[in-house]
């Protein structure tokens, strides 16, 4: 028994050796705008697009901070109500009309959800049909929660750095909100755990077939959308974001002669405005789409259990059972492995500013997302699926 214990804590020593040196250094949290030192001369036209529902109460900040953008170029936004029944349509446009921008936007009301549409794409999809039905040609979409809050130079930036790099999708990852206890817990991981499913550099290396999206905030070629089929080859999907970059950085790879890429980074000043403050919120927010990214497979699941279970957990099980068993060996090799776990999450609390001594909870945090993706599965087999504002999606295959 002693033995195979050993055997598998020397594995998970091995996968965090590769975790730390071969995964694109995902765990760095490096990918970042970073301040331009030439700007552009030509400022092409941006229309946002953000999908709404119920969402009076955070607009005073997030559409402020859009309204509010430092961007020399043609910028209109397009806010869809999405039925809400707290006045969100009509608190943006009071909104707009107290920042005397009145004219830059466009509130729509929104259409009842069709079959085969989840409720925020089909909400995105009418602002796209808007634009189209007015003839609108803006060289770039702006998709963007409702709950983000812009820094004023945000837009110039990715607008800058998509004109300078050519890339056909840029999107950020935003800075979730991390103040609660546990949203100092939880946060910071579910940051880390993304990057390394999705490890940036590779997304935004355009030879790799990587490919990832942060849905807060994606600037995209309304060319290169209208390209691939525009929403509707996502309309189902609950992990949008994701799905529709795949789509885009497919659809460049298709050509050999192509010099286009997609990136997606971090920002430390782009922020969300959603709380997290108890580990409900948290957990429904991993649970209402982690099976989903399992491809709603058994098998995946399964694997992800027992990936889970060997990468994080068995390092400090292996510790206290060697110690407890008084082999030094398997203490030993669980130690030098928390300690790589531990190493490779500071990066990450940095970037949040949270306590370094939150990387020693890494186990513990893995164990308690590990019970969110069993949960999510559960709720998938009890027809409950996925949500957005209230709405349930039951079937997303």
């Amino acid at each position: 028994m002693e033995n195979i214990l050993l055997l598998t804590t020397i594995l998970s020593l091995i996968i965090w050796v590769y975790l730390l040196l071969f995964r694109g250094g995902f765990w760095l949290s490096n990918q970042k705008i970073k301040p331009q030192a030439l700007g552009i001369t030509d400022y092409p036209s941006v229309y946002a697009v953000i999908p709404a529902r119920n969402e009076a109460d955070v607009l005073p900040i997030s559409l402020k901070s859009l309204l509010n953008q430092d961007y020399l170029g043609q910028f209109t936004i397009i806010l869809i109500d999405d039925q809400s029944s707290d006045g969100t349509g009509e608190v943006a446009q009071e909104i707009a009309k107290n920042c005397h921008q009145s004219n830059r936007l466009i509130v729509i009301s929104g259409q009842t959800l069709p079959t085969g549409w989840s409720g925020k794409l089909w909400a995105m999809e009418q602002g796209l049909k808007y634009i189209k039905k007015h003839n609108c040609q803006p060289k770039y979409i702006l998709f963007t929660d409702a709950d983000i809050e812009h820094h004023p130079t945000n837009l110039q930036e990715l607008v800058t750095k998509s004109q300078q790099e050519n890339l056909a999708l840029t999107s950020l990852m935003v800075w979730l909100r991390c103040q609660s206890i546990w949203e100092q817990f939880l946060i910071p991981a579910f940051v880390f755990f993304f990057e390394k499913l999705y490890p940036f550099a590779w997304v935004n290396n355009a030879k790799n077939k990587m490919a990832a999206a942060a849905g807060g905030c994606i600037l995209i070629r309304r060319d290169i959308l209208e390209e691939i089929g525009g929403l509707e080859i996502v309309r189902q999907a609950l992990i949008d974001d994701c799905s529709l970059a795949a789509a885009v950085k497919s659809k460049l790879q298709q050509n050999p002669n192509n010099t286009q890429g997609i990136w997606l980074g971090l920002s430390e000043k782009t922020r969300s405005l959603r709380p997290y403050d108890s580990l409900e919120t948290i957990w429904n927010m991993v649970a209402r789409t982690a099976y989903t990214q399992l491809n709603y497979s058994p098998l995946l699941l399964s694997g992800t259990v027992l990936g889970l279970t060997l990468v994080y957990l068995i390092p400090i099980l292996s510790l206290a059972l060697g110690l407890l068993l008084g082999n030094s060996l398997i203490a030993l090799f669980g130690g030098i492995t928390w300690i790589l776990m531990a190493i490779a999450y500071l990066p990450t609390l940095i970037l949040y500013k949270a306590s370094p001594l939150w990387s020693l909870t890494l186990p513990i945090i893995a164990f308690l997302y590990l019970l969110m993706t069993i949960d999510s599965a559960l709720r998938h087999w009890q027809g409950k699926g996925g949500a957005w504002k209230g709405r349930v999606y039951a079937n997303n295959e």
